[in-house]
């Protein structure tokens, strides 16, 4: 089979993304009447390419405001763009979101609004609840990010700490028709979890957002602690009748773009197996896929090479070094350390918005020659996992995968590409 391993991994992180890019999933969804007004707001790493979409398929008056990452911005005619900080979110957050919630603020039933959500909302779209300074936020948005939590958890606490997360929003809009579109960051796709759930309502309490805080030993001034103590800390719960006019619809899913890749590996002769959304610490799961690989490898199961393993999903790193790198570099660097150069195995490990964490770099390739390579410049894989350092690791190799922003965002996307070889002693 004549083929390059690094390029068809590389096309088909490509074809991940494209699936779930708004230019491609968000028209079909749009109301099928698109005349008269409409607000819109927005919030997450696609929130400038979804409004681009609505301002070119809407016929009547459109205005509004979004917010987005810094660097993920689009130009649009009518919606302003805002750029604010993810994923520790900033004084510019704080003020797109009190401008948000005043747009919405005198509605009446006539009114619709169209609130576009993809991930990365929850940070970007910052309005610390009363009392709640936005530096507490930014602290306890900090420990949780090193704290292994996952991001439901993360999101159950944001959400109770927020004047404008857990269904808040979508009350603030009452009683105009809401329309939510969303594309999905989350295992499960889960429309509470997804950027927090401002317009939905949200079953989670604040008791478990306490819980949470001190499963993962982090400390909170007494002014979030008796916050979250307090009835009024609690989000909007199901059956509250301020949502009857609240609709969710989810436009892009990690899953999708998951199958998307399935279809280009069959193309170019590869069986997929799709392992899907997936939690976890990044270097633990890792070992997982590295396990498969090595039975695909030995012993021609669960299905034989040539072959490409696929998983999505959102893991965690709690960080015990001072190295660089976000989920994706810890990924493949427990792989490498795992597999040990082991032949016919390659991997891609990104995240689909171009961003691994907070680096520069959407992701980096494994090859067969990683592990041998670095050695020879005198890089230990496994030292460089104690020091969460895999993007340092992967850029000593040339191997980072530097896309810019997407402007989408399904989570996670990895490629373990397996050639059809003779077996390997491992």
């Amino acid at each position: 089979m004549s083929v390059d391993p690094q390029q068809l991994l590389r096309e088909l992180f490509a074809t991940a993304i494209d699936a779930a890019h708004p230019q491609q999933v968000l028209e079909a969804h749009l109301p099928a009447d698109r005349s008269g007004r409409v607000i819109v707001i927005g919030a997450g790493k696609a929130a400038a390419a979804m409004a681009q979409v609505v301002e070119r398929c809407w016929q009547g008056e459109v205005s509004g405001l979004v917010v987005t990452r810094y660097g993920h911005g689009a130009p649009c005619e009518k919606i302003e763009v805002v750029e604010a900080a993810h994923p520790v979110p900033d004084a510019a957050g704080l003020a797109v979101a009190k401008r948000v919630l005043e747009l919405v603020s005198d509605l009446s039933e006539n009114d619709r609004v169209i609130f576009l959500l993809s991930g990365g909302g929850s940070a970007l779209l910052a309005l610390p609840a009363e009392g709640i300074t936005l530096a507490d936020k930014q602290s306890i948005n900090k420990a949780l990010l090193k704290s292994g939590a996952t991001i439901g958890e993360m999101n159950c606490v944001r959400k109770h700490l927020s004047a404008i997360k857990g269904g808040r929003l979508g009350k603030a809009c009452w009683p105009a028709t809401v329309y939510t579109y969303a594309i999905s960051d989350v295992p499960g796709d889960l429309a509470t979890v997804i950027a927090s759930g401002p317009t939905v309502a949200d079953p989670s309490t604040s008791a478990e957002a306490l819980a949470i805080l001190k499963r993962y030993a982090i400390e909170v001034p007494a002014s979030v602690r008796t916050w979250l103590q307090s009835p009024e800390s609690e989000t909007v719960k199901p059956g509250d009748p301020s949502l009857a006019r609240s609709h969710f619809q989810l436009i892009a899913r990690p899953q999708q773009s998951l199958e998307a890749a399935a279809v280009k590996c069959r193309q170019a002769g590869f069986s997929p197996l799709i392992l899907g959304d997936l939690e976890g610490e990044s270097r633990e799961v890792a070992k997982v896929h590295a396990g498969i690989a090595r039975q695909i490898v030995l012993h021609g199961q669960p299905l034989a090479a040539p072959c490409v393993i696929l998983s999505g999903g959102e893991t965690t790193v709690t960080v015990r070094g001072n190295g660089r790198g976000g989920r994706n570099a810890e990924f493949l660097l427990s792989l490498t350390d795992s597999l040990k150069g082991l032949p016919g195995v390659y991997a891609l490990a990104g995240d689909t918005d171009g961003i691994d964490g907070s680096e520069d770099n959407a992701g980096a390739i494994m090859t067969p020659d990683s592990y041998a390579r670095a050695a020879a410049l005198g890089l230990s894989a496994s030292d460089e996992l104690d020091n969460n350092n895999g993007y340092g690791y992967f850029e000593a190799l040339d191997a980072l995968i530097v896309t810019e922003p997407t402007r989408t965002n399904v989570n996670d996307f990895r490629a373990i590409l397996i050639l059809e070889s003779t077996k390997h002693d491992a």
